[in-house]
């Protein structure tokens, strides 16, 4: 297969970048498509797509991904968002709803704490030692 259209036919965004499906388009390139989103969290909400099929982060090949954030970034700064969210989900239990990489591109009106992502970070102390032991070991296999 392909590696610069890997498809999967029954794929919402792959349907919509075949144009099966409407969208308001904003930018599409070789490897990359954006558009807005319909269930928008605030004015400006976007989302950018690989043409290439992966379902997660890592099922794509590094000449993939090297548009994505470059085309949020332009998208960020045409809406005018100051302040604002990327955001890009792998897996179910970690909120991802279609199984195909995207990016969202989410401003945050300064004027509004109701508009925008509301985010959660729920951080716990370290244990230094066990966190200098688990970077080690990943550097290993980075």
């Amino acid at each position: 297969m392909s590696t610069a259209h890997n498809v999967d036919p029954s794929c919402v965004f792959c349907k919509i970048i075949k144009g099966d499906i409407p969208s308001f388009k904003l930018v599409e390139t070789d490897k990359t498509f954006a558009f807005f989103d319909i269930g928008p969290v605030s004015k400006g909400h976007a989302l950018v797509i690989p043409k290439y099929h992966g379902a997660k982060l890592h099922d794509l090949p590094d000449e993939h991904l090297t548009e994505l954030l470059p085309v949020v970034k332009k998208i960020a700064v045409a809406v005018g968002a100051e302040d604002y969210n990327v955001l890009q989900n792998n897996g179910r239990i970690a909120h991802q709803q279609v199984d195909h990489v995207h990016f969202h591109m989410i401003p945050k009106p300064r004027a509004s704490d109701e508009e925008g992502l509301v985010v959660g970070w729920p951080t716990k102390p370290a244990d230094m030692d066990e966190l200098k032991k688990f970077a080690e070991e990943i550097r290993e296999k980075l």
